[in-house]
């Protein structure tokens, strides 16, 4: 089997759950280091670092699973017709499946 053509929309909204899910993977990791760090500053005396630094990872979490989903979503639409059109031109994948 040859797979000549990809659904590009279809490609791009898995890509967006793909990208959002590590997006919030990402977030979380920033957030741990960003919480760390405003720990750490309120440990030392200076409160205004150490709240800036908790919104950071707190938006972190937010915005980062948007952002990733976002550029996900653009990237598969961008790889799929990329895929579509060489495909088109140079023939495409081969594929073997088998059955169960």
């Amino acid at each position: 089997m040859i797979l000549r053509r990809v659904g590009a929309l279809s490609l791009a909204k898995l890509m967006c759950a793909i990208y959002a899910v590590l997006g919030l993977v990402v977030g979380g990791i920033a957030a741990g280091f960003s919480l760390m760090g405003a720990a750490m500053g309120s440990a030392s005396g200076t409160g205004g670092e150490a709240l800036l630094g908790a919104l950071f990872g707190v938006g972190a979490v937010i915005l980062l699973p948007l952002l990733y989903g976002v550029f996900g979503f653009i990237g598969g639409v961008i790889g799929g017709s990329l895929y579509n059109l060489f495909a088109g031109i140079v023939g495409g994948v081969e594929v073997e499946l088998i059955e169960r």
